[in-house]
Formats: C-alpha cells, sequence, structure tokens
C-alpha cells in the first residue's frame, strides 16, 4: 500500500516509448485555470479528455451533448515540424498550431476578456 505510482508511468532508459500521450502538471494545470474562467463567464460546461498513443486531447464543450467548441491537443510527434500543440475548433479547422502552450490558448484567453468587458 506504501507504493506511490506517477502518473503517467515514466519509461525506463532504452525501453519503448510510453504507452500514451499526457498532459504534465503544469500544462494541465494551465489548462484546467482556462476552464474554470470559462465556467464561471458562462461559456463552457463541460470537458473531456482523451489520451491516445500519439496525441492528448482536451475538448471543451458548451453543452454535453454537442461537438466540442475547441479542442486543445498536444502532438509530441510535430514537435520539430509544425509544434506540438493545436487549438481546433468546433468544425475541425486548425485554429493556432504553436511550440507554447500560452500562444496555442491565447485567441481563448482574448474571447474571454471580451466577455467580462461586455
Amino acid at each position: 500500500m506504501s507504493n506511490v505510482t506517477p502518473f503517467p508511468p515514466r519509461p525506463v532508459q532504452g525501453t519503448s516509448p510510453p504507452l500514451q500521450t499526457s498532459f504534465d502538471r503544469p500544462e494541465l494545470s494551465r489548462i484546467m485555470d482556462l476552464y474554470g474562467r470559462m465556467v464561471a463567464a458562462g461559456q463552457w460546461r463541460d470537458y473531456a479528455i482523451d489520451l491516445n498513443r500519439d496525441v492528448a486531447i482536451f475538448s471543451a464543450f458548451r453543452r454535453t451533448a454537442e461537438r466540442p467548441e475547441f479542442r486543445i491537443e498536444k502532438r509530441p510527434a510535430l514537435r520539430q515540424r509544425q509544434g506540438m500543440w493545436a487549438l481546433i475548433g468546433e468544425h475541425g479547422a486548425v485554429l493556432r498550431r504553436g511550440q507554447d502552450l500560452a500562444g496555442i490558448l491565447a485567441p481563448v484567453e482574448r474571447r474571454l476578456m471580451k466577455l467580462i468587458e461586455d
């Protein structure tokens, strides 16, 4: 009972890559902070996290039964090309792509500022 298993499990040197891609604590904290502010503003009501081998996805919903309004994707395989972060809109269009999570979240945060000012 005293064993603590880290989440996600860290691969041992010289072994195969991890079985799933995940958000680390600072990334998830930043995303959940934005989610909390959007919930407080009345814009989002639900979220989903999908962790696969190649991609980790955070989806934010206006209503539970709809398509996600925004998806934040982390694809480490694209780190050296287009950037591992992507902000994808409701209809599947890539709105922003880059190396930095803060830059990807900026359009949503600007939208939040407009909601508060009105």
